[in-house]
């Protein structure tokens, strides 16, 4: 790997840092909104807003998509759907830190469903990163103990999560990343709407604490973020995805923390260290393997032209 495209992984890396901190501070306002405001006809508007902001600049490059492309943008959108779905499912009967860290498996969940899937292997001292970053997500969540139903959707929804990050990393080069996100946030809503349909959340909503976090989600939580998703994707792996997702929790906590005065102690502290630490472990070898990755890809498209 030349070291235009070194730091342009690193770039990536920083950007899918910059989204789970834009993720993080979500978590207050969407907390506040949904408190007031069905769930399931927030999330269809939040990613029916998603869809509307990308819609004119992606509008003439859909095409560019084909069938398949779109068929494939649909299918990793309705993961992200139902990773959500089963996470809030799961979260209405277990508890808020359980839920949590659960989500956060993902970190481990990605490298063995890219393992299984594609046969991508990854080093020791990646897994001593995930090891670390898993480590810390208990930390973190204070090893809270939630009910085993609830446990069991939110791990489904993790694993949704996962699958959507590895898929992501093989397709996400073979197309147009604003067509390609376009796809992902239009079958997000469809998806969303006719659950909401079916529960009968059909209502408008009111005041600056629904509008404002349906904004702030569908602006720059959704239709932003996973263009930015898919756009590093392109540029780094699904491992390295997972474990800058891994800052999803440590975020929320700080902003927590500065927003809404929660309180954390040394222990929480100490497992936002430790997630931190974990992708400064796993990060070097992360980005070898991607090295190889590439000069792997590189050479068998000189075969091809060749």
């Amino acid at each position: 790997m030349t070291d235009r495209h070194a730091w342009s992984s690193r770039g990536a890396l920083l950007a899918l840092i910059a989204v789970t901190a834009v993720w993080g501070v979500t978590f207050v306002q969407v907390k506040d909104a949904v408190a007031v405001y069905p769930l399931f006809a927030f999330l269809a508007l939040r990613f029916a807003i998603a869809s509307a902001t990308l819609a004119i600049p992606a509008a003439p490059r859909l095409r560019t998509l084909g069938r398949r492309g779109a068929a494939t943008g649909a299918v990793l959108g309705l993961l992200l759907a139902a990773g959500y779905a089963l996470q809030t499912a799961g979260l209405e009967r277990t508890t808020v830190s359980s839920a949590g860290f659960i989500t956060g498996l993902y970190v481990v969940f990605t490298p063995l469903l890219a393992l299984a899937l594609f046969r991508v292997r990854a080093g020791r001292a990646v897994w001593s990163g995930v090891g670390l970053a898993t480590v810390g997500l208990a930390l973190l969540s204070g090893f809270a103990a939630g009910s085993l139903g609830g446990d069991a959707l939110v791990l489904a929804g993790s694993a949704a999560y996962s699958l959507q990050i590895v898929l992501m990393e093989r397709y996400a080069p073979r197309y147009d990343a604003l067509a390609f996100t376009q796809a992902e946030m239009l079958a997000a809503f469809g998806g969303f709407a006719l659950v909401a349909l079916a529960l009968r959340q059909i209502e408008l909503p009111r005041g600056w604490t629904v509008w404002g976090a349906l904004l702030v989600t569908g602006v720059f939580a959704s239709a932003l973020a996973f263009l930015i998703q898919t756009w590093a994707q392109r540029r780094t792996s699904a491992t390295r995805t997972a474990l800058a997702f891994a800052m999803e929790p440590v975020f929320a906590a700080l902003f927590g923390y500065t927003l809404a005065g929660d309180r954390l102690g040394w222990i929480a502290w100490a497992g936002a260290g430790l997630i931190m630490g974990g992708i400064a472990v796993a990060e070097p070898a992360a980005a070898r393997t991607l090295r190889r990755l590439t000069g792997a890809r590189a050479a068998a498209g000189q075969v091809r032209r060749s």
